[in-house]
This record gives structure tokens, sequence and C-alpha cells, in this order.
């Protein structure tokens, strides 16, 4: 019963298609004659002009390598061509065809289930009836050839997908076959289909064709590893790529055949690591830079795919071979970059000797001067994955640089967060390892690579900047913070790993002075690093953030650890260096950039200032006074309430005094702030803390502070009023002599 609907809905289809068909003719033919009607004079002149056929339609993918390909920019705001526009319209005039195909082939493969859980047909039959599918949509694929050849390619795809499925299920789940007959016949089948690809010059048929050639192994795979046979096959199948990548322009099947031979080739070398690997990675090296260097050898150019092959075949081979060694304990590891870069070296002696100085020259400089700086670092240990993704992203940017073309820029922005990932990684060494040497240890060594490619990035990046405004600043505003991120924390893990065996607060101390002095740095080399005024500003601030914390926080640890005999009274001048980039950018620094347009600038200003002094007087009388910490705790008492009234009365003072002198109302307003709040802290609280002595002396010294600041106001007061009559009356002279 269900055989019959089916045979009956087959033939509603086919009839309901002949229908259409003929419909679809007949609108043809009437369209036709209405040109004819309507445009006599054009179906004249199309009848004298000769007809220009093509025996092979192109298909959107076999001008990749034409629109790819490039010259030296001659000027800097060349118009790129989009190298993914061909995919694009492929997709976007195939998409049904693509979705079709695979709807069909999905269709027949649920028919077949059904019939299996039917049991209609035997494990054979069904095998046959793969087969035979897949033969038939392959020959509807020929005949459809002539007129419509990228459809007639995704059908024909199509058919070799079926075959490769029956050919696959026959093996893993029926047992027809055993192992290396089902191979030899995959085999057979991904050789038929290149040899149609290439004589249908269709490049979408040599993607299935090539698709199927590396996923043969996993079809036919049992579970037991005999990677000598893999690689011996996938070299044989890349050689023959080879062979019609320089027959055929199509440089999409390069791409697919590097990317599966690099995840079989990791996989083997991570599973199972021996020598042997290493063959295969030098013949897969040489097989691949064949690939990237074609259009180099026919036409001296390298188009965008090009420079992409070189830069991932030469860093993955080295990721892949230095794991190899180092795996195995075999030395040296570095001779591996070290002949690659003399390989690219010989291709730039070649560019320099004709005094060729354009793209190629810069590609292969860039990539000969990557590689050898990567060996420096291998040498001292340094971790290999993330070593060798700074290189590559620094790289990457030197070619677009270089180059012009966006494709490469967009490769630096996705990769250097991988960079920032893996140092991240390398960085977690540090709460595992112990005795690590100062500097020179495997750790900060990586860092120091990844430092040295992030100025170098920041080099490229505004040598841009002083021709071309940025496309996208905030992507390069972000690359920035985080660069100087990664280096700050860099030194500082260096830093604190090498005295976590020191006190906490001498930890804390040194941890905030190099944060202070870090960004010190940053502001005395703004103009080198071309730092904006925005990134200056916030600098600022984050600068006085870092100084608050440092006097509220490390003052007072280092205090007590002094106090309980765990570190020296020397220390404490330690804890003062901060004093000298304070003290730089207070008095320098701050006022020659835009920091004070804001009034809350002067009241943050102020509060720096008032704590840093009250901080520095309040401990070194501590200090000077107690012997212990129990000693300290009255002292700290007595401090508050006496001296420190008197200490914020004199800044109130004289921050009036600059107010009024400077003419700046903020100043006036924050001495006034100030001397309130001295005024009652010391009647609400202080006063009734005070034995009579202290009362009168702290009653009598503020009372004369108040009286002297009083009249110095009224005194500036009455020199700057007669100085503005002074003025007026000159004024009134000039006027009358006129």
């Amino acid at each position: 019963m269900e055989i019959g609907l089916v045979v009956i809905l087959f033939l509603v289809i086919l009839w309901g298609y002949n229908k259409l068909n003929h419909k679809i003719r007949k609108l043809e033919n009437e369209i036709m004659e209405l040109n004819k009607k309507l445009f006599p004079e054009n179906q004249e002149s199309s009848e004298k002009r000769p007809v220009q056929t093509s025996s092979s339609p192109l298909t959107p993918f076999q001008n990749i390598s034409s629109e790819m390909s490039f010259e030296p920019p001659t000027e800097k705001n060349v118009s790129q061509k989009d190298w993914l526009a061909p995919i694009l319209d492929f997709l976007k005039q195939n998409i049904l065809t693509v979705i079709g195909i695979f709807t069909l082939v999905l269709g027949i493969g649920y028919f077949v289930k059904y019939a299996i859980d039917k049991n209609w047909i035997g494990e054979t039959a069904r095998t046959i009836i793969g087969l035979c599918t897949g033969i038939g949509i392959i020959i509807t694929g020929h005949f459809l050839r002539k007129n419509y050849n990228t459809f007639s390619s995704i059908i024909t795809g199509g058919g070799i997908a079926v075959l490769y499925f029956s050919l696959t299920i026959a093996f893993r789940e029926y047992h027809i076959f055993t192992q290396n007959t089902a191979f030899i016949f995959i085999c057979l089948i991904t050789l038929f289909s290149i040899i149609v690809s290439y004589f249908y010059n269709s490049q979408v048929l040599i993607v299935f064709s090539l698709f199927g050639g590396f996923l043969a192994p996993l079809m036919v795979s049992t579970g037991q590893s005999n990677y000598v046979f893999l690689l011996t096959y996938l070299t044989i199948l890349n050689i023959g790529m080879l062979v019609i990548v320089f027959l055929k322009p199509w440089k999409s099947i390069s791409c697919i055949a590097f990317v599966f031979t690099n995840i079989y080739l990791f996989y083997w070398v991570i599973e199972k690591t021996d020598f042997t690997s290493i063959y295969f990675y030098i013949i897969t090296y040489i097989i691949f830079y064949a690939f990237a260097l074609q259009d180099y050898l026919k036409k001296n150019t390298l188009s965008v795919i090009d420079i992409l092959m070189l830069v991932l075949v030469n860093f993955t081979s080295v990721i892949g071979l230095v794991y190899i060694f180092n795996k195995l304990h075999y030395e040296p590891a570095i001779i591996f970059p070290v002949v690659f870069a003399g390989v690219n070296a010989v291709l730039l002696y070649k560019e320099h000797g004709k005094r060729s100085f354009g793209i190629p020259y810069s590609v292969f400089a860039g990539i000969t001067v990557s590689l050898i700086t990567l060996a420096f670092a291998l040498q001292f240990k340094t971790n290999l994955i993330t070593s060798v993704w700074a290189v590559e992203a620094t790289l990457l940017l030197f070619i677009w640089k270089k180059t012009g073309f966006t494709i490469f820029r967009m490769c630096f922005y996705v990769l250097f967060p991988l960079v920032i990932l893996v140092q991240m990684v390398t960085w977690s060494e540090y709460f595992t390892s112990k005795q690590l040497p100062v500097i020179f240890n495997p750790v900060f060594l990586t860092s120091l690579v990844t430092i040295i490619t992030i100025f170098t990035n920041l080099y490229l990046l505004r040598k841009q900047n002083e021709n071309d405004k940025p496309e996208n600043p905030f992507f390069e505003n972000l690359f920035s913070v985080l660069s100087y991120g990664i280096i700050y924390v860099s030194v500082l893990f260096e830093i604190l790993y090498q005295i976590s065996d020191q006190p906490l607060s001498v930890i804390i101390n040194a941890g905030l002075l190099f944060s202070i002095y870090y960004i010190f740095i940053l502001l005395l080399l703004r103009n080198p690093l071309r730092i904006t005024k925005g990134f200056e500003t916030g600098f600022l601030y984050l600068f006085i953030f870092l100084v608050v914390i440092h006097i509220s926080l490390s003052a007072s640890m280092i205090t007590d650890a002094i106090l309980r005999k765990e570190i020296s009274k020397n220390y404490y001048v330690f804890y003062l260096l901060y004093l000298l980039p304070f003290v730089y950018i207070g008095w320098r620094r701050l006022p020659s950039t835009d920091f004070f347009k804001s009034t809350i600038a002067y009241w943050i200003f102020s509060f720096m200032i008032t704590m840093a002094i009250s901080s520095e007087l309040y401990h070194g009388y501590i200090l000077a006074n107690a012997e212990n910490i129990q000693q300290s705790y009255p002292l700290k008492e007595h401090f508050r309430i006496l001296y420190l009234p008197i200490i914020w009365a004199i800044l109130a003072s004289i921050f009036i005094y600059v107010g009024l002198k400077r003419n700046i109302p903020e100043f006036n307003k924050i001495g006034f702030v100030l001397v309130g709040i001295v005024i009652v802290k010391l009647y609400a609280y202080d006063v009734w803390q005070m034995d009579n002595v202290s009362r009168i002396i702290a009653f009598i010294i503020l009372g004369i502070i108040l009286l002297l600041s009083s009249f110095m106001f009224q005194r500036l007061k009455n020199i700057i009023r007669n100085l503005v009559d002074h003025k007026n009356e000159n004024a009134q002279n000039e006027d009358s002599e006129s």
C-alpha cells in the first residue's frame, strides 16, 4: 500500500513538473515574439553581431584568483575588491539549489530508512539502491551541464555525496565490504570526481570531491590508528590537488586541503607523538608552500589567500614541529623556525636582487624577521603557543600596513584576543611554579615576547594614524587599553612572584608603587606613544586614584609592620618613593593639561594634597615616638585630636590664599569647607576628648592661625582693590587726554 502511494505521488509530481515546464517554455516564446515586435532594430543588430560563446561557462568561484591578486597600491585609499564577494554571489544565486540537493539526499535517506524499517529490502539491496541513486543523480547532472553549468555541478556533487554515504553505511553498518575494499571504492569515487571536476571545469564539484577525499579515512575508520598510512594517503591527495591548482586557478581547494591536513596532523601529534610525524610535517610544508607560491612563480604577484597561506604554513608548521621536539626532548627545537626563515630569506634576496620592493618583498621580509624573532624566543624556553601567536599577530598587522588589505587587520583583531587568552594561561604558571629565577624564567620571557610584539603593534598603528584617521576608533582604543594592560600585568606578576615570601604589607606596597610609576612613565612618554588627550586625562585620574589608595592603605600597613618588627624603619623610605612622581605630576603636569577644566578636578586635587600631607605627618609622628604597636594607639588618638585640626586649618588657609591670588573660586570654596570641617570636628568631638592643657593649646593655636589668616586675606583684598582703583584711574586719565 505504502509503495503504491509513493509511486502515485511521484507520478503526480512528475506530471505537475511537466505541465509547469511546458507553460514556462510557452511564456519564453511569447516574450521573445513581443521583443521582436517592440524592438525590431535591436533584433537586426543582434543578428548581424557575431555571437561569442564559451565552451565552459565560468562559475562564480573561478575568478577568485584574478580578483584577489594585486599590485602595490599607488594611493593610500585605493578601493579594494571584496574577496568574499564571489562566494556571497554564489550563495545568493545558488542557495536554493544547494538546499534542494541537500533536502533531496535527506529525503532519499529517510525513504530508504522507512523501507528498511518495513523490511522491504535487504542490506545488499539497500546498498545497491543507494549506489544507483547516486549514479542516477550524477547522470542527470551530466545532461544538465551544457545549459546549467553551476546547477549541474551541485547536482553532481550531491550524487557523489550519495555514493560516499552508501559505501560508508555498507561498510560500517552492514559489513558488506572489508575495510580495504571500502577504502579502495571510496578512493576510486574521489578520483572519479576529481577527473570529472577537471573536465567539467567546475570548481564547485572539486570542492565536493575534496571534502569526500579528506573524509574518506573517517568513513572507513575502525578506531585503530594507522597514521603512517593515513598521512601517506593525504600526501598523495594533496599532491594531486597541487597539480590541479597549477592547471586551474582554484584557490579554494588549497585552503580546504590545508585545513583538513593540519587537523589530521595536529590530532596525530597530540595523540601519539613520534619522530615519523616530522617527515610528514616537512612534506606538508613543502606542498602548501608550493600552493601559496604558484601565482608568485607565474606572475610575480601574491594574492590575499597566498599571503595568508604563507603565514599559516610557516607558523602552524613551527608549532607542530617544535611541539614534537619538546615532547620527545630533542634539541635544538629552534632549527625549524631558523630553516623556515632561511627559505623566506632566499625569496627575500631574490626580490632584493631584482630591486623590487613591492608587496612580495614586504611579505617575505616580515615572515623572515618574525621567524628569527620566534627562534630567539623559543631558545629561551618561552611558551610555544603564546610566542607563536603573538609574533604572528604582529606579522599580520605589518602585512596589512604594507598591502592595505583590511582582511589582514581583521585577522589581527581576531588573533589578538587569543594572544591575550594564552598569555593569561601562561601567567597562571606563576601560581604553580616554584623558585623561578628573576626575569630569566620561561613565564616572564614569554611575557617579554608579548610585550615586544605589543610595542611593535602600537608603533604600526601609530604610523597608520599619522596618515589616516582610524576606520574603527573603538577597536583602536580598545586595543591600546588592552595592550597597556598586558604590559602592566606581565611586569606586575613577575614583581609579586619574586617578593612573594615578604610580608603582605611589603607586597601590597610594591604592587601599588609599581602601578603608580607605570602610569607615571606612560604620562612622561605620552608624545612618543602618541597618547591622546582623552587617554591622558584618564591616566591622570587613575594616577590620583592609585596615590590615594597607596596613602590610605600602604602607609598604615607599613607603619604597623615596622612597629611589629616585621620590617626595618628604613623601609618607610621605599614607601615614600611615590612622592617623586606625585610632586612632578601635581606641580608640572596637571596645570599644563585640561585636567582643571572641570570644577570637580579642583576638589579631587585638594583632597589628594590634604590626604598626602596629613597622612605623612601622621605616620611620621607615630614612627618618631612609638617603639611598638601598643605605644602607637594613644599617639594616634592624640595626633587626630590635637594636631590634625591644626594641619587642616593651615591647609585651608593656603587654599583660600591661592584661590584669592590666582582668582580660582573653587580653591576658596575648598578652603572654607575645610575650615568648616575643622570647626565642626573641634567643637563636636575633639574638645570633649582633650585634657585641659591640650584643649588650651588647641584653641590658642587655632585662634592665632585663623586671625592671621583673616588679617592676611584682608590685606590681600585691599591690595587687589588698590590695584583695581589704580587701573581705573589710569583709564580715566587716558580718556580725558584723548
